[in-house]
């Protein structure tokens, strides 16, 4: 089998994509990673068994996904890999895209789960907007594979690898000319391990500063379904749980007044414990709830409040 090379630029991400090269590589001489102006990153990959390619260039810059995919199909063959492993974040998408195109190979992102059969890597996805989930593989010689972030575990760490200064002949095709602060939100629900999901159940603009007191006495985040922020506005894009936002799998959701749709409840259904608060009794979110309560948000949330105060 030809080599694995993993790379995303958030370090805990890329050590989850060393625990997919782990299923599929035989041993860990077949793997190599890549890290672009990032030596503390190179050195935390390289402490867990894995030769790093590290590439060091101030006129890279990482939102320059086709000078990144440039780089990484030069490392490509330096490391004689046929397959890439990338994070199925929002760069990490483009970036497959655009890797695939130059480096001529067969694209999958969004994957979930992986396995390795007779030397074909077999990857799961979701198909017909969450409704079904599909295995499928890549058959081209070369292979590009984006694994959706908290798919697979960090990898445990042995044996020793070094860090390798890699020059990659590149042409930016960006030019940095300010950097700014992001405007608005940027928690990262995906990571969360408790969230508080809001629906349209939820009634009242004035019960989130509550609901937010709740998820901080949790030590978790507020998350919601895609009308909660598109149409009524009340959170950000960032916080949409579902095919149109994050998947996440929490130790512990509470969804509070969500119908469960398939386009929501594919973004959740992976949490080890959810609570469906609804007074429908109906929902279709009760079905894949462990536990359920049947009641009105409007007495539940204070009263959640004051247990937790």
């Amino acid at each position: 089998m030809a080599g694995i090379l993993i790379f995303s630029e958030t370090t805990v991400l890329a050590l989850e994509l060393l625990t997919a090269a782990d299923i599929i590589a035989a041993d860990r001489s077949m793997v190599k990673a890549v890290s672009i102006n990032d030596h503390e990153q190179a050195a935390e990959i390289a402490a867990k068994g894995v030769d790093a390619l590290a590439i060091s260039d101030p006129g890279l810059n990482l939102a320059d996904t086709a000078a990144v995919a440039s780089a990484l199909r030069q490392a490509a063959g330096q490391s004689e890999a046929g397959i890439i492993l990338l994070a199925s974040n929002r760069k990490g998408k483009e970036l497959a895209g655009r890797l695939a195109q130059i480096w001529d190979a067969g694209c999958l992102s969004d994957v979930k789960a992986i396995t390795c059969e007779n030397g074909m890597v077999l990857c799961e996805r979701n198909v017909l907007g969450g409704a079904a989930v599909a295995l499928q593989r890549i058959t081209a010689d070369k292979q590009v594979i984006a694994v959706s972030p908290r798919a697979l575990p960090v990898s445990a760490g042995y044996g020793e690898g070094k860090v390798v200064k890699f020059k990659a002949d590149i042409k930016p095709s960006l030019r940095l000319v300010e950097t700014r602060a992001k405007a608005g939100d940027s928690v990262k629900i995906e990571e969360a391990e408790i969230i508080l999901v809001v629906g349209q159940g939820v009634e009242n603009i004035d019960d989130l500063p509550v609901i937010s007191a709740i998820a901080n006495a949790l030590g978790g985040e507020v998350a919601c379904s895609k009308p909660v922020a598109t149409d009524k506005k009340w959170l950000s894009e960032e916080r949409i749980v579902g095919l149109s936002g994050k998947i996440c799998k929490p130790q512990l959701a509470i969804i509070l007044g969500v119908s469960g749709q398939v386009q929501f409840t594919v973004g959740i259904r992976d949490s080890h414990t959810i609570v469906s608060i609804n007074n429908d009794e109906k929902a279709f979110m009760n079905q894949m709830a462990d536990y359920i309560l049947i009641a009105d948000l409007k007495e539940v949330i204070p009263e959640l409040k004051k247990k937790l105060s």
